[in-house]
């Protein structure tokens, strides 16, 4: 593992693997409900778009905790700054190596990068039907390349 790893593989390195495994589980729950019950899977493509993934909970997190902390410096005691000044260190870490403090208990609670989240989501537009009409191949490619229109 790198200093400065992947950005979209960043999380899943720094969770533990039985949270990685807890969410690809639920994940592969949902595929598997909706392969049953596709009429589900508009109302939870909407769920999905809703989804916040571990960035933005991590990024409100960090706000939150920031604004408190400046609040009690301002009155109550200044020594209330180093709050803010440790979710900024926090928020640095996480954005160079994808770990931070409290990144373990918020995968624990389920939340998923972007990329886990799509995953499901083209899981589910496959599952419905959405890429049936997609050509893919040689002859394709070709005319793709030499600039003709494919047909």
């Amino acid at each position: 593992m790198s200093i400065f790893p992947d950005t979209a593989t960043r999380v899943a390195d720094h969770t533990p693997p039985s949270f990685n495994d807890a969410i690809r589980a639920e994940t592969d729950r949902s595929i598997l409900h909706h392969l049953d019950y596709p009429e589900d899977i508009d109302r939870r493509l909407a769920e999905l778009d809703a989804e916040w993934d571990i960035e933005r909970v991590l990024e409100a997190n960090a706000a939150t905790v920031s604004l408190v902390g400046l609040g009690l410096a301002a009155t109550v005691d200044r020594r209330f700054m180093a709050l803010p000044m440790a979710v900024a260190g926090f928020l640095l870490q996480h954005a160079v190596q994808g770990w931070c403090p409290p990144l373990p208990l918020f995968r624990y609670l389920g939340f998923r990068t972007a990329d886990e989240i799509n995953r499901e989501r083209m899981a589910l537009k496959a599952l419905r039907g959405d890429f049936e009409d997609l050509r893919i191949g040689k002859e394709f490619r070709d005319r793709a390349r030499s600039g003709r229109a494919p047909a």
